[in-house]
């Protein structure tokens, strides 16, 4: 049986990416996946590669009725969520003095409302359910600074505290909250310019782990968190960065 037989999993920013890579695995592993983004032909190739086990929905996640139209897709097709990823994510590049504030929102619209807006929607399928599993993605930019990201390093850290928040008021109906803080993986957001293997990894060199993370490493992360495995943990980050955050070894050691 797999590790995630019987759940029902919304998954966001699921056209491509770390998104897909989530999406694959938690069908592997037995879950009905409902894929929303705003990317539609992605998306609808990915839930036909899937199978009967998974369905598309175009799904902006800054928008409330986009909201209640995933979560009424999902009960409709699969029944009531029990899994929710807030996956989707977008990066605006600049150095605070040049950031736009048009930027600046738009980041905390899809990051850090997107969050916000997707825990409240599926409280009620998932207390349904009899309980359920929601991961936020945050980001090694939500545990320490980093020149030039300011509204994605604030929506990191907002998702953070979120989570926390939301982890202590659903936990009576046993509702689990957690978030995933990858480091550099090797997607579009954090390889931009398509670079080789080699090129992606030179950035990390440093790393205690010395490469690029994949979107698989970060889907082995979520199957663990959306599964009875996890049944103890709430509130809680779980760093997926190769040792990025623990500190620099400009020696080299």
């Amino acid at each position: 049986m797999g590790r995630l037989e019987g759940k029902v999993a919304i998954v966001t920013g699921a056209a491509q990416g770390q998104g897909a890579a989530i999406a694959r695995r938690f069908v592997d592993e037995g879950a009905r996946v409902v894929c929303g983004d705003v990317v539609d032909e992605p998306g609808k190739t990915l839930a036909d590669e899937l199978g009967d086990a998974a369905i598309y929905v175009h799904h902006d996640v800054t928008d409330e009725a986009s909201w209640d139209d995933t979560v009424g897709a999902a009960e409709r097709a699969f029944g009531p969520p029990s899994v929710l990823i807030n996956n989707a994510g977008i990066i605006r590049w600049d150095p605070l003095e040049k950031h736009s504030l048009d930027d600046y929102l738009a980041v905390i619209r899809v990051n850090q409302v997107g969050c916000f807006l997707g825990m409240r929607a599926v409280i009620g399928s998932m207390k349904e359910s009899g309980g359920g599993s929601i991961v936020n993605t945050a980001s090694s930019a939500g545990l320490e600074g980093n020149a030039g990201t300011i509204g994605y390093s604030a929506s990191k850290f907002a998702v953070r505290g979120m989570t926390k928040t939301a982890a202590i008021e659903l936990g009576k109906y046993n509702i689990r909250v957690n978030t995933v803080c990858p480091g550099g993986i090797n997607t579009q957001m954090g390889n931009p310019l398509g670079g080789t293997a080699d090129e992606a990894n030179a950035a990390f060199k440093r790393n205690p782990i010395a490469r690029i993370g994949t979107p698989h490493e970060i889907a082995s992360m979520m199957v663990f968190l959306a599964s009875d495995e996890s049944s103890y943990c709430t509130g809680a980050d779980f760093i997926v960065d190769g040792g990025y955050t623990t500190g620099k070894n400009p020696m080299r050691i």
